[in-house]
């Protein structure tokens, strides 16, 4: 898995509207795919931790948080948005995975004027832990409702990813526990290794896409803070990497191939490493652009490397025709491929099952040995390649545009509430629908 710069993550999510539904952790994945459409940078510590703020990064606040009363009780919300002529995030915080609210949240964005191209969701610990005794059955059954109502409002071209619950420590002190449930945190570990199970069966059955962030960070606990359920900076710019790999291979958009996201990840100085990697975004720095000194420098050329040119080589095969080339004022900016009816990101870090042996990847690998703790999310490198050159008659051309031109048209974003203009709505950027 390569590193997105924000350029491309720009490109990528170009004229989308993007949802994020959930609780806190969910927030901050909101949080860093915003600041990283904006610039090469990592979350501080105090923008994780802050909450219900009028403003983050460009954003605004919409609804609840400090416009109304701050609590830590089921019924706190929380709705931000980032907008702006060719970006639309929005976040909804969640403390039930389906309600009333959660109800009306989805007759809203039935009747906007922009139909979700992509849903990121996930809700389980607010679940399992703050509804009584009956509180896992509950959830068991909600999950049922839920995605019986996403199949029916939810077009067939957007794509609903649903993350599962991340590992939890062994002592849980984050502020959604209140006192009196404390003695739930003994046995919360198991429980959310069970609510994913049934939660990403649930999913499948509707042919809904599941990211298993749970094996992915199973062996990544010093990157999980004190509390035992908050994440800090890098493990989510890993998650939203994930996240938009996941995104790109479901569109069939192809990634530039470079350097893995592992490598920056790796030099982390908590953990004596060198400090040459991404570094988190000072309080000075908020109003600039920097990059940060670990990521590469920004390109002049375009983001897949140009056809080389053919070389004389001994005929292996038949000499066969060249393809018809397209006309350059057709091409399309994104490489289309038919989806699945499921797509798995669950590429684990080695064969194996979840932690506590409650069950495993859909998609196991024989040739992914290493583990996320020694290796800092390290991807094995990928088998050699043929030494010989490609042809030039099967290379690929490039499918992923340079940025985005100077002078940039109005898109078919307006701010929140506002009147918009009469515009048409762009083609569906899929050349087919998702199969039930």
């Amino acid at each position: 898995m390569v590193h997105l710069q924000s350029s491309e993550v720009r490109q990528l999510l170009h004229n989308k509207f993007i949802v994020v539904l959930g609780d806190s952790v969910q927030r901050s994945v909101y949080k860093d795919l915003v600041l990283l459409l904006q610039k090469d940078c990592l979350l501080t510590y105090r923008q994780l931790k802050l909450r219900g703020e009028l403003s983050f990064e460009q954003d605004k606040l919409v609804e609840g948080g400090q416009k109304a009363t701050m609590h830590n009780g089921t019924t706190y919300r929380e709705v931000r948005e980032f907008c702006t002529g060719h970006h639309l995030v929005r976040f909804y915080f969640l403390t039930r995975v389906y309600s009333e609210y959660v109800q009306a949240i989805l007759e809203e964005l039935q009747s906007h004027k922009h139909t979700p191209d992509v849903v990121i969701m996930n809700s389980c610990l607010w679940d399992i832990s703050r509804y009584g005794q009956d509180s896992f059955s509950s959830y068991l059954k909600n999950l049922e409702n839920l995605f019986e109502h996403l199949d029916q409002v939810l077009p067939k071209s957007c794509l609903l990813v649903w993350n599962t619950a991340m590992p939890v420590g062994q002592k849980i002190t984050a502020r959604f526990l209140p006192p009196e449930n404390l003695r739930l945190s003994l046995t919360l570990r198991k429980k959310v290794i069970e609510a994913n199970f049934y939660s990403s069966e649930e999913a499948k059955k509707h042919n809904f896409d599941v990211l298993d962030l749970h094996f992915h960070f199973r062996w990544a606990e010093r990157h999980r803070q004190d509390d035992g359920v908050h994440w800090n900076e890098r493990a989510h710019r890993h998650l939203s990497q994930l996240l938009l790999a996941h995104v790109a291979d479901a569109w069939g958009v192809e990634l530039p191939q470079r350097q893995p996201v592992a490598q920056w990840i790796k030099d982390d100085p908590a953990r004596g490493g060198p400090s040459q990697g991404v570094e988190r975004q000072s309080q000075t720095s908020r109003n600039q652009a920097p990059l940060v000194p670990g990521l590469p420098p920004p390109r002049l050329g375009p983001l897949l490397p140009l056809p080389s040119p053919p070389q004389t080589l001994p005929p292996l095969l038949p000499p066969q025709p060249l393809p018809i080339p397209c006309h350059p004022a057709i091409r399309p900016q994104f490489l289309f491929c038919p989806q699945d009816t499921h797509f798995s990101s669950d590429q684990p870090f080695q064969s194996g099952q979840f932690s506590l042996n409650f069950f495993h990847s859909d998609v196991p690998s024989s040739t992914q040995t290493g583990t996320g703790l020694d290796t800092g999310f390290m991807f094995d490198p990928q088998p050699p390649r043929f030494p010989f050159p490609t042809p030039y008659y099967q290379q690929v051309v490039p499918v992923v545009h340079r940025g985005l031109p100077r002078n940039l048209p109005r898109g078919p974003y307006d701010s929140w509430r506002q009147r918009p203009k009469p515009c048409r709505r762009q083609a569906q950027a899929y050349p087919e629908p998702r199969p039930h």
